[in-house]
């Protein structure tokens, strides 16, 4: 978790960052952000958005919005370097209103994520509190449920992660806990091979969620979680590079 005043200094930018921010002409720019007003006009080099960024976010959380899906990437890819996990995207449906498609789970999942963290910003399942969120003007005009972001996700946790929480994220009613993944529109398969798909073999649950970047095989003993670790979709073997005793999965719609 990053001070109010200062960028994470656990980043290999944010030292430069931290020194380019002592300039006069940023600390002016806090403060008179600071002050909330109506309109606060910049003009500079786009070179300076980043470190203009970084100063308004020095007095809370801050909502930068782009005209483009790869400005937005961009900057969020330049403010991670600075603030970790602290900055995310809020990306867009890649579906119009009138197609009669369903954005990716990936999407689904990321968005309502960042609507949990933003709404839950003291839960440490879900990361550090979040110090700056970029997204863009689409992505602002499409519509969201009102309640959305109070939808409870399935949280597992093993090992040390279970022991540093006073609730029971280690021991789940096995069925419940499948009933409860349906309902999260997850889809039960044999084997797992996308995100938001789960398989069930004897005690063992592969689970993907849709902000995952591998699934995880939870291996149960009864209702009690006994093990949880990473594996690849294209072998389905265990990747034992990547250490995990906590896993949250969201809603996939």
């Amino acid at each position: 978790m990053t001070s109010p005043g200062h960028p994470s200094a656990q980043t290999p930018i944010a030292g430069l960052v931290d020194l380019a921010l002592t300039a006069p002409v940023f600390a002016e720019l806090a403060q008179r952000a600071a002050a909330r007003p109506a309109e606060l006009a910049l003009v500079g080099p786009a070179s300076a958005q980043l470190y203009a960024t970084c100063a308004l976010a020095r007095g809370g959380p801050l909502l930068v919005v782009t005209a483009t899906g790869r400005e937005a990437d961009d900057l969020t890819a330049e403010l991670r370097g600075v603030f970790g996990d602290a900055a995310a995207l809020f990306p867009s449906w890649e579906t119009l209103p009138h197609e009669r498609l369903s954005p990716g789970v990936d999407t689904v999942g990321a968005r309502l994520m960042l609507l949990r963290r933003l709404a839950h910003p003291d839960d440490p399942g879900l990361g550090p509190p979040l110090r700056v969120v970029v997204t863009t003007v689409r992505s602002l005009l499409q519509p969201m449920a009102a309640d959305i972001a109070q939808i409870e996700p399935v949280t597992l946790r093993a090992g040390a992660a279970a022991a540093a929480t006073s609730d029971a994220g280690a021991e789940f009613d096995f069925d419940d806990l499948i009933a409860r993944l349906v309902e999260l529109a997850y889809t039960r398969v044999d084997m797992v091979g996308k995100r938001g798909e789960f398989a069930v073999r004897g005690g063992i649950l592969d689970l993907f969620p849709p902000t995952a970047e591998h699934p995880v095989r939870v291996e149960f003993w009864g209702d009690e979680i006994t093990e949880m670790r990473m594996f690849s979709v294209a072998d389905q073997r265990s990747i034992p590079e990547i250490a995990v005793d906590a896993v949250v999965a969201v809603p996939c719609r």
